[in-house]
């Protein structure tokens, strides 16, 4: 076949990069699949609690992904800042994954554990009282807004169907795991567990 009818086809032209993009695409894609090392868990990596659990879902709800991210590249100037590279196991539990694809702010991937539980607390309420220069907005409602744990245990079902090992143990307690505890404990509660299950090199 000629180049010329190709080009002169817009049709002919758009069906075989249709063609091309998706066996390049496949050939990177599906060989994921059987590699375990992108399936299973890295060592040490445990299922979040039920207040982490809840402190994720209000990271999504309170849209901190759309300026964090956690996943940090295999680049010098990366490691250096966060810590060790993110690797496929460690979010191998997350549904769904919060990798982000933006930095506004600093990725979060290994801040579990870099700053105390009341530096979180004072950093969400208003971030300037920290971090003068900084441009989060503050989350002062987070300290008044508890948790029922109504819907907790029903998570955690949805989780395990994922295949992530809650116990029946895990859910049957998660509703008084998390009652009256505030929102801004269960964030603290999430952010603190970002990355514990690698050591944190730098």
């Amino acid at each position: 076949m000629k180049h010329e009818i190709i080009e002169k086809n817009i049709g002919l032209m758009a069906l075989l990069m249709v063609i091309a993009v998706s066996i390049g695409g496949l050939t990177q894609i599906v060989p994921l699949f059987f590699q375990d090392v992108t399936n299973e868990p890295v060592e040490g990596l445990k299922p979040y609690t039920a207040l982490q659990l809840e402190g994720r879902d209000i990271y999504i709800k309170e849209g901190c992904v759309g300026c964090h991210s956690q996943m940090i590249r295999p680049f010098r100037a990366e490691t250096e800042r966060y810590g060790h590279y993110s690797v496929a196991g460690e979010s191998v539990w997350d549904h769904p994954f919060l990798w982000g694809s933006k930095r506004t702010g600093p990725d979060l991937a290994r801040v579990g554990g870099r700053y105390s539980d009341e530096w979180h607390r004072a950093h969400l309420y208003n971030p300037r009282n920290v971090v003068p220069e900084s441009k989060m907005p503050a989350y002062p409602w987070l300290v008044e807004n508890t948790l029922d744990g109504r819907d907790t245990a029903k998570k955690m079902e949805v989780m395990r169907g994922f295949g992530i090992p809650y116990t029946d143990e895990d859910i049957a307690g998660a509703r008084d795991a998390v009652k009256g505890k505030t929102e801004m404990d269960a964030l603290v509660a999430y952010l603190q567990v970002l990355g514990t299950s690698i050591k944190n090199k730098r």
